[in-house]
């Protein structure tokens, strides 16, 4: 027979439980060129929409981004590895996959112990930059340098971050990887 233990000790467990247990931090959003990107041209038609795949608010595609950022999805500190990763959903260079190629692999990532940032990078458009071959190129060399120059803030270790990439986001990685010493814009 199972005994219930009275409510004020069941009530004490409880709360003892919820104020020692730490769940990771909520994701956040930090821009990436808080001045501007880049070889940015004003356009004022071209703007950033959200498209959600099968009419699922929970699967969102991103389309016309205008203004990059990065979304963080920090680790729990009693798991963290001090590794990060930016991570480049893919989408043909049209759409970023935002859930499956972003924020999911994130989730996993954190869940593990490895800090995730997910790159919401422009997508080449003539209309909003002056060199479009460019414009992804900047955006994820400015994540991994955001990454690193906040590496202390997020307790990351800055020779320990990485990117990777789905599809066209793969495309972007590799790109990072392998032209990593082209002058493409000046550091701030």
């Amino acid at each position: 027979m199972f005994i219930l233990p009275r409510p004020s000790l069941l009530f004490a467990l409880l709360a003892m439980s919820a104020a020692t247990a730490f769940t990771s931090p909520a994701p956040f959003i930090i821009p990436l060129w808080p001045h501007g990107a880049p070889g940015a041209i004003a356009c004022p038609t071209y703007h950033q929409s959200v498209i959600y795949r099968d009419n699922d608010p929970a699967r969102p595609r991103i389309t016309q981004v205008t203004t990059p950022s990065l979304e963080a999805f920090l680790p729990d500190p009693s798991t963290a590895t001090g590794a990060a990763v930016v991570i480049c959903p893919g989408g043909g260079y049209v759409v970023l996959a935002y859930d499956l190629e972003g924020t999911v692999p994130a989730r996993w990532f954190a869940s593990h112990g490895v800090a995730a940032f997910v790159l919401k990078y422009r997508l080449p458009s003539d209309k909003i930059m002056r060199d479009k071959r460019i414009g992804p190129l900047q955006d994820v060399e400015e994540a991994i340098r955001t990454v690193r120059r906040r590496a202390a803030e997020w307790h990351v270790n800055p020779s320990r971050v990485g990117v990777m990439g789905f599809s066209a986001g793969g495309n972007v990685a590799a790109t990072a990887s392998t032209l990593y010493r082209e002058n493409v814009y000046t550091p701030e």
